[in-house]
């Protein structure tokens, strides 16, 4: 996928009427009367969120009778899924990696002073307690 697809869909997907425009339409196809209902936003208003989503190719639109529908188009959305799964990988590893560090560190740190960690232990419980 082209990186300017990517940044069409990101900047579909960045305002919240739009996506609760491609939430609506999870259910099924729909017209721009039907889009706009739940906003207080005008229809010429939906429609142009529309062509924002339909150039980044995350819907189609087409005529029934005389109703023009709205229809997902998930495929750009598995392709920035794909795209950002690389990033979640980088991240797994690298907590994995901090992970490690962090337990040869706290293994390092129990095993470099035995006797300083009882006198510690003391200290918690007082002196008078043995």
């Amino acid at each position: 996928m082209a990186t300017d697809r990517i940044s069409l869909v990101f900047g579909a997907l960045a305002d919240p009427i739009r996506r609760a425009i491609l939430t609506r339409l999870m259910e099924g196809d729909a017209t721009v009367a039907e889009l706009a209902a739940p906003f207080n936003v005008s229809q010429p208003a939906i429609s142009r969120h529309l062509k924002v989503l339909e150039n980044a190719g995350l819907i189609s639109r087409n005529r029934r009778r005389t109703a023009r529908l709205s229809h997902l188009e998930p495929e750009p959305l598995r392709e920035v899924t794909d795209w950002l799964a690389r990033y979640q990988r980088f991240w797994d590893e690298s907590h994995e990696r901090l992970e490690e560090l962090l337990a040869a560190l706290q293994a390092e740190g129990d095993t470099d002073n035995p006797h300083e960690r009882e006198r510690g232990d003391e200290d918690e419980q007082g002196p008078d307690h043995r």
